[in-house]
This record gives C-alpha cells, structure tokens and sequence, in this order.
C-alpha cells in the first residue's frame, strides 16, 4: 500500500461563510466527514484535522502562508486512482467556491543511518 497526503483547501470567502453557520449545520457537516471517514475504513490512516497560521519560510524570511490550506488527512492507498477515487466525493468539495482537495504521494524514504 501507498501512502498519500491529502491537502484540502478553501477560498477566503467560503472560510468566512462557515464562521457564520449555526451549531446544527457544523454539525451536519461533521456528520458528513465522518461518513467519509467510515467509507474509507482502514484506508483513511489518519483523519487528520484543520490548520490555520501559516507561515511561509524562505531565504529571504518569513511570512504569512496565504495558499488556502486549511487540512490535511493521510490515506493508503493501491495507487494514485484508489487514493482519488476515495475523495472523489468528499464532502469538502461541496462547502462551496474554491473548496479543492490535492492528492500527493508520499514517496518511502531510504533506510538512514547505521
């Protein structure tokens, strides 16, 4: 099995629009993460959760992260199209514009060391 880090973000103004729902549709959506969560079953090897306060470090210095990310999971996965395949109907991409999910691989580092 591969692993995989999925990387959600959001547009400014979709992140604005979720500070103003009310307590029954947070937890609507969290009910729709866990059913997510329950269909990936094992392949979902860790939830993950929200980030916020990114900072952009550089050569030149530090600054504010300003890319939109807002969480992270990681998934296992056959291949590629299995890990797409398990958030091909994420419910993040459904909170509203500039909702995107990335799939990255995460490639198996050489044996350091002794």
């Amino acid at each position: 099995m591969a692993k995989f880090l999925v990387v959600y973000y959001s547009s400014k103004e979709t992140m604005e629009a979720t500070k103003n729902m009310s307590p029954e549709e947070h937890k609507e959506g969290m009910a729709k993460w866990m059913a997510w969560a329950q269909q990936c079953g094992a392949g979902l090897a860790d939830f993950g959760g929200p980030v916020k306060g990114g900072q952009s470090i550089s050569s030149a210095g530090t600054t504010g992260a300003d890319r939109g990310v807002i969480g992270y999971s990681f998934l296992e996965a056959e291949d590629m199209a299995g890990a797409q395949a398990m958030v091909a109907d994420h419910p993040h991409l459904s909170w509203g514009p500039g909702c995107e999910i990335d799939v990255y691989e995460v490639m198996p580092m050489p044996k350091m060391g002794s």
